[in-house]
């Protein structure tokens, strides 16, 4: 049986150690080039939004839609962006360990050796791999990080933009007229806004709250 078998020897050597060194390189290479993947999806994010609002507010008869246009736009840069960073947190998981089980004893004085007794979190892990972060929390923490700060910006945006041009809003019938978008009359847009940013900052908070009663 396996638990009458005694534990595995510890890595230790300097060819293991060599090895070792090696693939933490390795990991934490791809690390970094998943991580500019991620920037670049924030950067397309960012100048979308700056053409969308550059548009919107280059005149006065100018359309909001533009600014709607973008937001749905910066949701597929989301989805994209997330599954994007499952990806980065697969070897950022792998670079971590590494540095959990070997450095961190190195730097302590304890000997290039890591502890094996039937594999490892990180043994485990090159067997069967799998990400380490669900779809869900993902976007969570791109929104809090990135994408929450546009759409604010967006939503800011939109309002002013309907409450300023082509003249200051007298009252709150009129800014409901100029709310409409098409053949969608104004309390319709308004409304799916609000759901819409009622959505991501839902989102957004309930994965923070998950974060943070989850260390594993």
């Amino acid at each position: 049986m396996l638990d009458d078998m005694d534990p595995c020897e510890p890595v230790s050597g300097s060819k293991e150690v060599g090895a070792l060194a090696h693939l933490y390189r390795a990991e934490v290479y791809r690390a970094a080039v998943w991580r500019e993947r991620l920037d670049q999806t924030s950067s397309w994010a960012v100048v979308s939004t700056g053409i969308g609002l550059s548009i919107a507010f280059a005149t006065k008869e100018a359309s909001p839609f533009p600014i709607v246009l973008v937001g749905l736009l910066c949701s597929v840069f989301l989805l994209l962006e997330a599954r994007r960073y499952r990806f980065f947190y697969v070897w950022r998981f792998r670079a971590r360990m590494l540095e959990m089980l070997f450095f961190v004893p190195i730097l302590r004085g304890e000997g290039a050796t890591i502890a094996i007794d039937r594999g490892s979190p990180l043994s485990d892990d090159y067997e069967d791999p799998q990400h380490r972060i669900s779809i869900f929390r993902s976007i969570a923490r791109r929104l809090r990080r990135v994408y929450g700060w546009i759409f604010f910006i967006l939503g800011v945006s939109y309002f002013a933009k309907i409450a300023i041009h082509p003249g200051d809003v007298t009252s709150w019938s009129e800014y409901v007229f100029r709310a409409h978008i098409g053949p969608l009359p104004g309390w319709f847009s308004l409304l799916l806004g609000f759901i819409f940013h009622a959505s991501w900052i839902s989102i957004a908070l309930i994965g923070w709250l998950r974060d943070s009663h989850d260390r594993t």
